[in-house]
């Protein structure tokens, strides 16, 4: 499964890639920032890889300019509910002061709620990244009830929040990406085979807008219109 928006591409996680990811959590810059901060070693990696490459969990590489700088994820997937726990870190610290986090951030929630019809996405973020928090809190997230005291502090998002908070971030990311503005979504065979595409197909039965369906050598494309 590939994801297309705002130059930025979303590439579900392959095993070829999370030798890469391990390296990148590894990193002081990453690691100090999550509640887990043991450093994990190569068969962890592979044993956490077996545990999420499944339909509850979407991991997903991003790639700018054709570079690939992080993970983005959802995970605790309730196709139900339409529920999901969001999180992102870069691997390439290059970015981090740059305006590449809210491009990736906005195609993600732009695509969750008005593309998938999803209906609310959660995350924890540690107390003492204030950085983290006030980012978050730009995009619309919200602190749960009873989470004051707690320091891995649970966060939700609807798309009325993001709607109310988020107008002057949807903005920028806009004007800085003016030509990649609607959502392309690429289903490969391997997400026939495991499920995935298929969940995709029913949510998209609730689109208010056109979609074109298009055969391509890699798979299935749909592209808003």
């Amino acid at each position: 499964m590939k994801l297309f928006k705002y130059g930025i591409v979303l590439e579900r996680l392959k095993l070829a890639d999370i030798e890469l990811v391990r390296q990148w959590r590894n990193s002081d810059r990453v690691r100090l920032n999550m509640e887990y901060r043991e450093i994990i070693s190569p068969a962890q990696q592979i044993e956490w890889f077996r545990s999420i490459d499944n339909l509850e969990n979407n991991y997903l590489m991003i790639y700018y300019n054709g570079e690939k700088i992080g993970l983005l994820n959802d995970k605790n997937v309730n196709w139900e509910a339409k529920t999901s726990e969001s999180g992102i870190f870069l691997g390439v610290s290059g970015y981090y002061s740059t305006f590449v986090p809210y491009l990736v951030s906005v195609a993600g929630i732009e695509t969750t709620f008005y593309f998938l019809n999803w209906n609310r996405q959660f995350a924890h973020i540690l107390k003492s990244n204030i950085n983290a928090v006030n980012f978050n809190r730009q995009l619309g997230y919200e602190l749960c009830p009873g989470q004051e005291n707690a320091e891995n502090q649970m966060y939700q998002l609807t798309r009325e929040q993001f709607e109310k908070s988020a107008g002057k971030v949807r903005k920028a990311v806009r004007l800085l990406a003016p030509a990649q503005q609607k959502t392309i979504l690429l289903l490969e065979p391997e997400d026939y085979t495991s499920g995935l595409a298929q969940k995709y197909e029913e949510l998209l039965k609730a689109y208010p807008g056109k979609l074109l369906r298009e055969e391509t050598p890699e798979g299935l494309q749909i592209t808003e219109v």
